[in-house]
């Protein structure tokens, strides 16, 4: 086994045990050093970049820099959404039949070709919004 795997290893490990947190490269280095894994940010950039082509890991482009979270539905590539909420920063995955029908129709009816592992769609959580007093009516369909 390699240096770079076992670095990659430890990278995707961290993002694994926080599924629901999305990290900054220079976040998730300094929990690596906490947890006494010492990877520099340089290679910690490379190893998540080397993890998003795997389909492991998305990449989020903010306002404030990149955000990586680990990928839970890595079998359906094609069909992870990701859902960013502008309350509390929390991206979520979304493998949704509905979705994919959007995606479908968007090729066929205008040829274009979306990415669902870059496309985020933003908004607001059910809690952001029912804090706000914003919360939608729930459609079942």
């Amino acid at each position: 086994m390699s240096y770079n795997t076992k670095q990659q290893q430890a990278i995707l490990r961290c993002l694994q045990q926080r599924p629901e947190q999305a990290f900054t490269a220079a976040d998730l280095s300094v929990v690596l050093r906490r947890q006494g894994c010492a990877v520099g940010l340089a290679t910690v950039y490379r190893q998540l970049d080397r993890l998003e082509q795997m389909g492991c890991v998305h990449k989020v482009a903010t306002e404030e820099g990149a955000l990586y979270q680990y990928c839970p539905h890595q079998e359906s590539r094609q069909a992870c959404f990701l859902l960013r909420c502008e309350g509390c920063g929390r991206i979520l995955h979304l493998d949704c039949r509905h979705l994919q029908a959007l995606s479908q129709h968007l090729t066929q009816a205008h040829g274009f070709y979306m990415d669902p592992r870059r496309t985020v769609l933003t908004g607001l959580c059910q809690a952001c919004a029912r804090e706000r007093g914003e919360e939608a009516p729930h459609d079942p369909a």
